[in-house]
């Protein structure tokens, strides 16, 4: 007999727990792996941020396992940042941009369901609006001159481009396929 979560909202109608574990830590290696890849890095961390990565956030509302992998995936990419030196807001962005992630992803999964037409636009903007904001916040503090309004617009901005511009797609694609399979 196969080991079934009980089919609750949360546990996504049958899914095992191995299941859930499993693409979790998928997501959390492709959300690390991506943001790390030379030349996309120097763009993923700083005020004007273009984060590929972050078409991830789309994933939350297919998977409630996003949410773990998200976050985790951004503790990783953001300590792997520190180490290597891009990114500029050090420890405090491992801290504060994986709590942004854990609350965008939490957001975006309770908002998986109100679509405009076909598409989730409700659920891409939450990523947009706790990132633009922590990330804004975090940012004006460790660069002196920067205005926080001023850090909060470039970070959300970029974050809508790729939100919209990659995540939107990438959700389309997946729906298309039909991931995850149940």
């Amino acid at each position: 007999m196969q080991n079934r979560a009980p089919d609750d909202k949360f546990s996504g109608g049958g899914a095992s727990r191995l299941q859930r574990l499993a693409e979790a830590a998928i997501i959390a290696s492709l959300y690390a792996a991506i943001t790390q890849i030379p030349g996309v890095n120097v763009i993923s961390y700083g005020p004007l941020q273009f984060r590929v990565s972050e078409a991830l956030t789309i994933l939350p509302i297919l998977t409630p396992a996003a949410i773990p992998g998200l976050t985790i995936g951004c503790v990783i990419a953001n300590g792997l940042g520190v180490l290597t030196g891009v990114n500029i807001a050090g420890w405090w962005d491992v801290l504060f941009g994986s709590l942004a992630t854990l609350m965008a992803a939490a957001c975006t999964y309770w908002l998986r369901n109100i679509k405009i037409g076909k598409a989730p636009v409700p659920a891409l903007l939450p990523p947009v609006i706790f990132n633009g904001l922590i990330i804004g916040a975090e940012l004006s503090l460790v660069l002196p001159g920067l205005n926080f309004w001023a850090a909060a617009g470039y970070v959300a901005f970029g974050e809508l481009v790729v939100c919209f511009a990659l995540g939107l797609p990438l959700y389309f694609m997946l729906c298309r396929v039909n991931w995850p399979r149940r």
